[in-house]
């Protein structure tokens, strides 16, 4: 259907009859000179006055007023409403970029690669298939830091996971912060659809926030939390340490209602992200889009070729050419 974003410009349609009318009754005081020879320089001219014309000269400036006020109106064709699937989820991924990612044990074919290497490589995989979720990424080391917002440009997050370097948020490891601040980013989304995935392969050794408390603070606010221990080593000890704290990780997942995953190699990691991916769609509000069409140029263009014509008219330029055609 036709819409006018402006229909408040068509006031201004009068105002030509209305100059006209009070410049008629002005001029129809007694003129102070009187020069019977104008009529002749007018004829010699070859410049026909407008009231020569006849009535439809004065149509046509009508019309062409009436045009130029349409093209300012905007006029706009509006189609037919389509629905917009807005199934989704907003989902953040938070990476540790610590020290320990470098460590050299994650196997593929038949040479060892660092962690951060595999992880980088099938969580970019990963985020390119999440197509109508919003995606959000978090880098954590000593600190965390927001790297993308919740956005649905996947393209964006796929490359800033790709650019992660290590050592950028600092050599510890700081999951409560990091889980902090994925619960201040996820907190004002729908309830339903706020999903937190923390990678790691170490212990909270930084954090400023206890894991334990943002996992409560998570679960009062609906936010899921799945956590996944990347190493080797899993279950065993490292110079003395317990290489990932499986026990605070399990813990902060079931607490939120989400689960706790262990990945010993690039395999069971991409495993572990084709199970994530087959989570069921959160319905959100439907949306519908109303495709528009700007039309202000077909009556501004209509206007440019009245007014190009009415020009023509008042320099005589067509009548002389026609009279010099007619004596040829």
């Amino acid at each position: 259907m036709l819409e006018w974003m402006w229909p408040w410009v068509f006031v201004v349609a009068p105002v030509p009859v209305l100059i006209f009318y009070f410049s008629r009754e002005g001029s129809l005081q007694p003129a102070a000179l009187r020069a019977p020879f104008a009529a002749r320089w007018q004829s010699l001219s070859g410049a026909r006055q407008p009231s020569q014309s006849g009535r439809w000269y004065w149509w046509l400036l009508w019309a062409t007023w009436m045009l130029l006020i349409a093209a300012i109106a905007r006029p706009q064709w509006i189609g037919e409403p389509i629905e917009l699937p807005n199934t989704g989820r907003d989902l953040m991924l938070g990476l540790d970029l610590s020290g320990s990612m470098q460590i050299e044990d994650m196997q593929i074919g038949n040479r060892l690669v660092p962690r951060i290497t595999a992880v980088k490589s099938i969580a970019a995989d990963f985020t390119q298939r999440r197509q109508g979720d919003r995606v959000g990424l978090i880098l954590f080391g000593t600190r965390a830091y927001l790297q993308a917002p919740l956005t649905f440009d996947l393209e964006t997050v796929t490359r800033f996971i790709d650019e992660a370097q290590l050592g950028f948020a600092g050599e510890d490891t700081a999951i409560g912060d990091a889980l902090g601040l994925a619960i201040k980013r996820l907190r004002d989304r729908p309830a339903t659809s706020r999903i937190f995935i923390l990678l790691t392969d170490g212990q909270d050794t930084a954090s400023t926030v206890d894991p334990m408390e943002a996992a409560a603070l998570a679960a009062q606010l609906d936010v899921k939390i799945y956590t996944i221990g990347i190493s080797r080593n899993l279950g065993r000890t490292t110079r003395g340490r317990i290489e990932v704290d499986e026990a605070m990780l399990n813990a902060v997942a079931e607490a939120t209602g989400g689960r706790y995953f262990r990945a010993t190699s690039p395999a069971e990691l991409e495993a572990i992200y084709v199970l994530l991916d087959t989570l069921e769609p959160v319905e959100q509000d439907a949306s519908t889009f109303r495709p528009k069409r700007a039309l202000s140029w077909v009556p501004l263009l209509g206007a440019s070729a009245l007014a190009c014509w009415l020009a023509l008219l008042h320099s005589g330029w067509l009548s002389r050419r026609s009279g010099g055609l007619a004596h040829g």
